[in-house]
This record gives structure tokens, sequence and C-alpha cells, in this order.
């Protein structure tokens, strides 16, 4: 496991620095809402992974503590905030999707980048309030030998961790996918039945179904990656004595959670295409200035490619 979060650790903040690089670099000099969408769910993802190697040296240890308590709550605050966080945002995101799709023209006085900000800023002290149990019970907790682990120490541990896990799952996970769920829906149907647009809105609706595309593909990362995880907590309270492969089924779903930390750089550059010419030109940044010329002589068909 110190391995492959390790892997994780490197992958992850390489991509999420390319992104939040990239859309810094953007030639225009506005963020659009999907841009600030984006880019803070790679923070979210940057500041999980720029704590792991705590998680990764305690590991190494065999559970071992050697940092403080006060990192030890900072820590295991950035884990639980990344679940809260992002589940939030992509929430948020799935909602925009389905104004800008369902409501393409009366939504735009709502979708513009000052409201989203004030949204993304709201989600941001919702999570804070949501991680309340971690800034609480986080603490170094005894071992044996002398040696200190960090985790989440509820006062009534056998009565507590039922309404714990059951107050994470709910939160940081049904509600919020049943929202997901409803919102994407709504919006394939959508899509189905307006499939007939008029010529001068193609360029338009394309470029809402590629944004949309790449929205969905993140919240099935997200779902995909954690499900495992809420489901194993889960069944936890169900079983008295875990065994030995419900205990490595169990780490299997942590590193699979963990791993989704990485995965939506990979999803931005596989899916979509404006964000691997913004990631060229941020590389190379000489190349903004023949690509805006090529934009000039290729008209107004540049906007649906």
């Amino acid at each position: 496991m110190p391995t492959l979060f390790g892997i994780i650790c490197l992958l992850g903040i390489i991509g999420n620095s390319m992104v939040i690089c990239a859309v810094f670099k953007k030639p225009s000099p506005t963020s659009s809402v999907p841009d600030i969408f984006i880019i803070n769910l790679s923070m979210v993802d940057l500041l999980f992974l720029l704590g792991m190697p705590f998680l990764i040296h305690q590991l190494l240890g065999n559970g071992a503590w050697h940092f403080g308590e006060t990192m030890c709550t900072i820590i295991t605050a950035l884990d639980a905030n990344s679940q809260f966080t992002s589940t939030y945002i992509l929430t948020a995101m799935s909602i925009d999707r389905y104004l800008a799709t369902v409501y393409p023209f009366t939504s735009t006085r709502f979708r513009k980048p000052p409201i989203a900000i004030s949204a993304i800023c709201i989600l941001w002290a919702l999570s804070f309030l949501s991680i309340t149990p971690v800034w609480m019970y986080a603490r170094l907790i005894p071992l044996g030998g002398g040696l200190l682990g960090c985790g989440i120490c509820l006062p009534d541990p056998q009565r507590d961790v039922y309404w714990y896990t059951l107050y994470q799952f709910f939160l940081a996970f049904a509600i919020p996918f049943a929202l997901i769920t409803v919102a994407y829906r709504r919006i394939l149907l959508r899509m189905a039945s307006s499939s007939q647009a008029l010529t001068g809105q193609r360029c338009t609706r394309l470029r809402a179904k590629k944004v949309t595309r790449v929205a969905i593909a993140i919240c099935l990362a997200f779902f995909v990656c954690w499900a495992p995880f809420h489901v194993l907590q889960l069944v936890q309270l169900a079983v008295p004595q875990p065994t030995l492969a419900f205990y490595y089924a169990y780490n299997v779903a942590i590193s699979l959670g963990y791993a989704n930390s990485c995965l939506n750089p990979f999803i931005y550059i596989l899916l979509g295409q404006n964000f691997r010419r913004r990631l060229v030109i941020s590389v190379r940044p000489a190349d903004a200035g023949e690509e805006s010329a090529d934009r000039k002589k290729r008209g107004t068909f540049t906007l649906c490619i």
C-alpha cells in the first residue's frame, strides 16, 4: 500500500498541477463557470495529495505517527475534506450542467463566474462544517510499546461509529449522488429530445455536449472509486469480526478512493479537446500566438472544434 499510495500521490500532484496551470494560463482573460469548478476540484485533490506523504510514512511505520497532534488533525481533516468538498462541487457542477442544457437561455443570468465563485466559497465553508467530527475527535491514539497512532477517536466507539458512518455515507455520498443522478437523467433526456437544433445553435449545443460529457465522466469516476468504500463501511457495521478477506477488500477500497484524486486530469486529457489545447499552450506558450492566428483564418467554425 505505501508503494501504491506513492504512485497515486506522484501522478496526482503532477496531473492536478498541470490542470491548474492550464486553466490559469488560458488565452482568455476570464474564467468560465466550468473552469471554476474544474480548478476547485483540482485544488481539493492537490491539497489532499500534498498531505499524503504523511499517511505513507505512517503506513511504513506500522501505524506510528511522529508528527504531533496538530498535524494529525490537519492531515485527517484534509482526507475527510477531499471527500465532502469533491462531492459538493460535483453536485454543483451537475446542477450547472442541468441549467446549461435544459434552460440554456434563461439560466445565463445565473451562470456567471461571480455567482459560481460565491457558490464555491459556500461549498468550501459547508465542507469545513461537515467535517466537524474530524476537528473534534482526530487525535493521537496509543498503540502500545510507547508508540502513538493518528486517527478519529470517538467518545463511545461502539455506539458513535454507527452515527458517524451513516452521517458520512448520507452527507458525503448518498444524498449528493441522488441529486447528481436526477440532474444527469434530465440532461440526457433533454439531449435526446433536442436532436433537431437550429443551424445557428449547433456550435453552442456541441460545446455544451462536450462539457457535459466530461462532467458525467468525472462524476462516474468519483462514484466508481468511492462507492466500494462506503458500501464496505456500511457492511462493517453488521460484521462483528471482519475476516481477512474483508480486510484486504477494505484496503483495496481505500486505495481506489484515493486513486480518484489523480484520475480527473487524465479524464480532462482523454475527453476534453479544448483542455488538451490549453495544456499545450501552457507548456509551449510560444505556440499561443500561432494558434490564435490560425483560429482567425478558420473563422467561427473553430467554435465547434
